[in-house]
């Protein structure tokens, strides 16, 4: 893992930060002291002049890859609604435990919070949210499928979900600690590979990858 208060940056400016993030980091604080090492503590601590909340979206712990962070309040502003108007591109790159058939295609499937299980998502076609994923398959590798991911929401564990459920992929993310056999940080085969949007001052199309460390 990258160690305490750095990270890989890979775009700096007066406005934003590109980081690429590794598994097993937070993206934003959680509870107790343990949990405040994150990206927005290590950009704050990296660039003191950052407002105090720079995070604009965030990827789950064990999901490594791209964000993006604002370092001016209005910076944060326009970012924000790029991802609150689904104009910003993602793409994800994941190994699957089993061997998925299908070439590629849509992903509709509507799921909750389980407040009994927090924070484990459950399918739920009445109360449910929508998330919708389109996926394309890349590969076989011994009796892992690896597979593209476009997200057009972005909900929560919406991935893992897509990968794991019955009624999407029905196999589970390598090394997913809530919907497969995953047992500590760092394992998940997930990676945000792209990210596309404008700059928030400049308004000029900005595209970041960096390929899966998997």
């Amino acid at each position: 893992m990258t160690d305490a208060l750095t990270l890989d940056v890979l775009h700096v400016d007066k406005y934003i930060v590109v980081v690429n993030k590794p598994s097993g980091l937070l993206s934003v604080p959680g509870k107790g002291e343990a949990n405040q090492d994150c990206v927005v503590s290590r950009v704050r601590a990296m660039f003191p002049n950052c407002i105090e909340q720079p995070s604009v979206h965030r990827l789950d712990q064990d999901t490594s890859g791209l964000l993006v962070l604002a370092r001016t309040t209005d910076a944060h502003r326009t970012l924000s609604k790029q991802f609150m108007d689904r104009l910003v591109g993602k793409r994800y790159i994941a190994l699957l435990d089993g061997v998925v058939e299908e070439s590629g295609g849509m992903i509709e499937l509507q799921f909750r919070l389980d407040p009994d299980n927090r924070p484990h998502q459950i399918y739920d076609p009445v109360n449910g949210k929508n998330g919708i994923t389109r996926w394309r398959k890349l590969g076989i590798e011994n009796g892992r499928t690896r597979v593209e991911f476009k997200p057009h929401t972005g909900r929560t564990h919406q991935l893992r979900l897509h990968s794991s459920h019955e009624k999407g992929l029905g196999f589970p993310i390598v090394g997913d600690r809530l919907y497969g056999t995953g047992t500590k940080p760092g394992q998940l085969k997930l990676h945000a590979s792209t990210l596309r949007f404008r700059h928030p001052v400049t308004k000029k199309p900005m595209e970041f990858m960096t390929p899966a460390p998997f």
